[in-house]
């Protein structure tokens, strides 16, 4: 009896899904729960396991846009049992190999899931896999990196054995899914049995050489797109398929080589365009997807507002120029403006609380500490991560952390805990140039301070024009919890720290 398998409804809007790949190929055995392909939705990609267990019967290809709810393949029910005798009573019966088999079997594969990373983290995206089907590992050696909207984490071997992925690069999967199988080491993997017969190896062989250069649906999108054969490309992912990674790499086709001269009817207002016109369309990261719904949150449900002051930054320079080498020497750490600019936030969070405060419902929450948050640039995002009880931390603390959390960030091995929890959030976006912006509040705090680059203009100091090294200084601010007088207050005590260095030191 054959039993049809449909494309399960997967969402509310998706009308449609495509075939991203099978893990089956047509005539094959399958068991119950067994995953048989991926299907792939404009919003996420998931797994279709077999209902019954049975011979496959394949309908539709990869890469094949089909509707919810129709027939994609069929199980030959009962089939199983009598396809696997034939198969055994073909393979030599005096080895003494299949006498072990059975005890070897008897050990199941280990299921691989997407751990629990955090009490929000519902759904994260899968990095690059650090194995292949078929690759024999280690127990704890890392399989892959998953991605949250937090932060990155390491997925690692419970148990040594033959490694089976069956999760691609780039899926975004909930918590608690399978990414991948090990086979324990002991445990007979599937088909590595003893030789096979001619027919079988030509079978392997046929399926290898399909697998070789095709392309997910995904990646043939983007060949199409550059004007790029298929089999010109070489494959990086299982068995030689071509992966979205791999299309993005390739090289557009060159343009024809002989193209006529402008036709006669050719309208004379149109010019061709003499250079590549193509568009990439790259998945939005989780982290990036994250940052996108915060800010545009933070600007719908706080009513922020932006003050400005300026700051003579010659007093600091010279401080530095004067100790620096000194510092470094002691301390074994360069001494930077974030130092300074850290110690100047904490005493003026002390003397203005309502900017070290945020709102909860109907209340206001006041920080008796200075959490500051330090914004950094990674090449997956801007992450926030904070210095804890800033006020009680001297230069070289403060330099030290700030170091070791940037280093981690770029690494991507910061913790949610190392980026929870922050007051008060600095910004540099002076280190890419910026001269002045209007920064945005990291929530639930109430306020962030932005820097921006440092330039030498004519300014007046005792009645004289000099030249002085300044920087802008912008302190974006929710109305709702700090007034005017808290906010300006606030930014002219940093200016009046940062002219006068040595009131950090004395604490005046």
């Amino acid at each position: 009896m054959a039993f049809d398998v449909k494309v399960p409804a997967v969402g509310e809007s998706i009308t449609e899904v495509t075939i991203g790949r099978w893990n089956k190929k047509d005539g094959d055995f399958v068991n119950e729960n067994e995953l048989i392909c991926e299907i792939e939705s404009d919003k996420a990609t998931f797994e279709l396991n077999a209902e019954k267990s049975g011979i496959l019967k394949l309908k539709v290809a990869e890469g094949d846009t089909v509707a919810v709810g129709a027939v994609i393949c069929s199980i030959e029910e009962g089939a199983g049992s009598g396809a696997a005798k034939p198969a055994a009573a073909s393979a030599p019966a005096a080895a003494p190999t299949p006498a072990a088999a059975p005890a070897a079997s008897n050990a199941a594969p280990i299921q691989v899931k997407i751990p629990t990373v955090g009490e929000s983290i519902t759904e994260v995206t899968l990095g690059p896999w650090s194995v292949k089907s078929g690759d024999a590992i280690n127990a704890e050696d890392l399989l892959c990196e998953i991605e949250s909207d937090k932060a990155t984490f390491e997925l690692r071997a419970e148990a040594a054995g033959t490694v089976e992925v069956l999760a691609k690069e780039g899926d975004t999967v909930a918590i608690g899914t399978v990414v991948c199988r090990i086979i324990p080491s002991g445990v007979a993997a599937p088909k590595a049995a003893a030789p096979a017969s001619a027919p079988t190896a030509t079978a392997a062989a046929s399926g290898a050489n399909y697998a070789a250069g095709h392309a997910s649906p995904a990646a043939g999108k983007i060949l199409n797109e550059k004007g790029v054969d298929a089999s010109a490309v070489a494959g990086s992912g299982k068995d030689g398929r071509i992966t979205k990674e791999d299309a993005l790499k390739a090289s557009a086709a060159p343009a024809a080589a002989a193209k006529p001269a402008v036709a006669p009817s050719a309208p004379t207002g149109i010019r061709e365009a003499g250079g590549k016109r193509a568009d990439d369309r790259v998945k939005m990261t989780s982290l990036r997807k994250t940052i996108a719904r915060r800010l545009v949150a933070v600007k719908n449900e706080t009513a922020m507002l932006t003050t400005f002051n300026e700051v003579d930054m010659k007093p600091v320079m010279d401080m530095r120029s004067k100790y620096k080498d000194t510092f470094k020497e002691k301390y074994g750490i360069g001494l930077g403006f974030m130092s300074f600019f850290t110690k100047a936030v904490c005493m003026a969070l002390q003397e203005f609380p309502a900017v070290n405060a945020y709102i909860d419902g109907d209340e206001i929450v006041y920080h008796n500490y200075c959490d500051v948050s330090v914004a950094v640039s990674t090449p997956k995002g801007l992450v926030v991560p904070v210095i804890r009880n800033a006020e009680n931390m001297s230069f070289n603390e403060i330099e030290a952390e700030i170091v070791r959390l940037a280093t981690r960030a770029r690494d991507g091995k910061l913790s949610i805990d190392e980026m929870s929890g922050g007051t008060f959030t600095i910004t540099n976006g002076g280190i890419f140039g910026s001269m002045l912006s209007t920064p945005i509040i990291n929530s639930p705090q109430s306020a962030i301070l932005g820097m921006h680059n440092i330039v030498e203009r004519p300014v007046a100091v005792g009645g004289q024009v000099v030249i002085r090294p300044i920087m802008y200084l912008a302190l974006s601010y929710d109305h709702r919890i700090i007034d005017g007088r808290e906010s300006v207050g606030f930014l002219v005590r940093v200016k009046q720290l940062l002219e006068d260095p040595s009131r950090l030191l004395l604490g005046v």
